[in-house]
């Protein structure tokens, strides 16, 4: 047995059985490997950074990682904008980047570069296995580190001959380390100072945003009349009817100042303290009152679940808290694009048990509040910032809950990015409606221009504009094998999504705003 198939025999032994891959010649041997070795999956991307994209959905909506093939130090490198974006999101994910051959190395081929410094600067995890007989077992270990709460990213490098060479070794999975518990005396301590009854917001992220989490979080809330928000951007949350409608803490700087403004406690449960997303001139970066205290209930890695159950518990919340509906009901907008009424329109159409994957960048800021009583779903998003994300995680999520429609909210120069994902969606044939809102400008950075004491001139619209010349969403999708349509009405838009969703298969539809 060569390293490449102990490889992908230890990768499945330790439960990884998809891979999303863009490979070159140093990976071959990989490649080799897969038809000799039954049960691993490979998705084709084209473009490394939907590969990474795939791997960060994937993880998200299956709990566990996927593997990426990457072809040396470049095509890693060109994968780190959603392996950054996964980071944030504490997705699990196993990167393979084949190397060159360790006794090419002095030779300075074109691809040598340093890949262990590119990975490390990405992952938490990195090695560059020494031998064909080590391959398997640091596979294992990468595993063992992609799973370790609260999820790590893993980079293991392959040298060309420890794929090649013969005396791979299988190894047995590795124990997943148990999540630490948060101590008893930190979880009275928040208990007490709750019974205050001064002003607190529990800050809630990961964990916390599961269906469960949300539950005990309101709990806490029923008793203690602590507020509940979200960072700016969550990773995966547990939304729609039946479950507890809390709102983000707003991307502005002003919004979040107000919408924190009072608080005495800030509360972080498995979230960092709210931050603005950018430092600007004459602004604070933190968003909390400058006379308020932060405290932490669980750290990320923490069982952030159980910690706010126990934190119920001691506060002695009933076990069952009736869950309050959203204020807006859904409801089908008329006319042209509005963002709220977007938002409403689409909470009146999502199929139920959807997955969201959203990367709507200022189309997608009035989202949250109008779709509290949408259909249950669980709602992806962008956490790291680095655009081009919901049609790759979009990808990778549909991948992931073959049985579960997936809706895809993309901003059209995020989108730019990725597009190349929307093939991938063609090949697999995956169950994916993309909505691409083509305001054909990158109209974000003209808000950023402003809150930096700047004023937009000539060169300034020169480097947003994004009409000379337009970009045609419909043909885009159809070279890339994905049937679309244009709509510049929310009705226009209410009867062509309701068409895509009663059917299988990808489709696009450009919304001109």
């Amino acid at each position: 047995m060569n390293g490449a198939e102990s490889l992908v025999r230890s990768l499945l032994a330790s439960g990884v059985d998809t891979c999303f891959a863009n490979p070159g010649t140093s990976e071959m041997h990989f490649v080799a490997a897969l038809d000799k070795v039954e049960g691993m999956r490979c998705i084709l991307g084209m473009a490394e950074t939907v590969v990474s994209g795939c791997a960060d959905g994937y993880g998200r909506m299956a709990g566990r990682p996927a593997a990426t093939l990457l072809h040396c130090g470049p095509g890693f490198a060109n994968s780190i904008a959603n392996v950054h974006n996964a980071r944030r999101a504490h997705t699990p994910m196993v990167n393979i980047v084949g190397d060159q051959a360790t006794y090419h190395r002095p030779f300075d081929a074109p691809l040598t570069s340093d890949t262990e410094g590119l990975a490390r600067a990405s992952s938490h995890w990195v090695r560059t296995s020494a031998s064909s007989a080590s391959v398997g077992a640091d596979s294992a270990a990468a595993v063992q580190a992609a799973n370790t709460a609260p999820g790590q990213i893993a980079t293991l490098i392959l040298p060309a001959d420890t794929a090649w060479n013969e005396g791979g070794v299988v190894a047995a999975p590795l124990p997943v380390p148990v999540r630490p518990a948060v101590a008893p005396d930190t979880v009275r301590t928040i208990a007490q100072l709750l019974r205050s009854k001064e002003p607190a917001v529990l800050v809630l992220y990961g964990q916390a945003l599961s269906e469960a989490g949300l539950a005990a979080a309101n709990r806490v809330a029923h008793v203690s009349g602590a507020k509940l928000r979200t960072p700016t951007q969550v990773s995966r949350m547990a939304r729609g009817r039946g479950r507890v409608p809390v709102d983000r803490i707003p991307y502005v700087i002003e919004g979040a100042l107000k919408a924190l403004a009072g608080m005495k406690h800030v509360i972080l449960v498995g979230a960092k303290p709210p931050t603005a997303f950018f430092g600007y001139p004459g602004k604070p970066s933190l968003m909390a009152p400058a006379d308020s205290l932060t405290h932490v209930l669980a750290r990320p890695e923490q069982d952030a679940l159980a910690a706010l159950e126990m934190l119920a518990d001691e506060l002695g919340a009933p076990k069952n808290v009736p869950i309050a509906e959203g204020a807006i009901k859904p409801q089908i907008g008329r006319g042209q694009f509005e963002p709220e009424a977007f938002a409403g329109t689409l909470a009146a159409l999502l199929p139920e048990n959807c997955i969201v994957s959203e990367d709507a960048v200022t189309s997608g800021r009035a989202l949250f509040a109008p779709t509290f009583n949408a259909a249950p779903n669980d709602w992806l998003q962008n956490t790291g910032g680095a655009i081009g994300h919901a049609f790759p995680c979009a990808t990778g999520a549909a991948i992931a809950c073959p049985d579960r429609k997936v809706v895809c909210l993309q901003a059209d120069g995020a989108g730019m990015y990725s597009l190349q994902a929307l093939w991938t969606q063609a090949r697999e044939k995956l169950d994916v409606v993309n909505v691409v809102f083509a305001n054909r400008i990158y109209k974000i950075l003209y808000g950023e221009l402003v809150s930096v004491g700047a004023k937009p001139g000539r060169a300034s619209n020169e480097l947003f504009d994004l009409a000379r010349p337009e970009l045609d969403w419909v043909k885009l999708a159809g070279g890339m094998g994905v049937e679309a349509t244009r709509v510049e009405t929310l009705e226009g838009f209410a009867d062509v999504f309701k068409s895509a969703c009663g059917r299988r298969g990808p489709f696009l539809i450009e919304f001109r705003i």
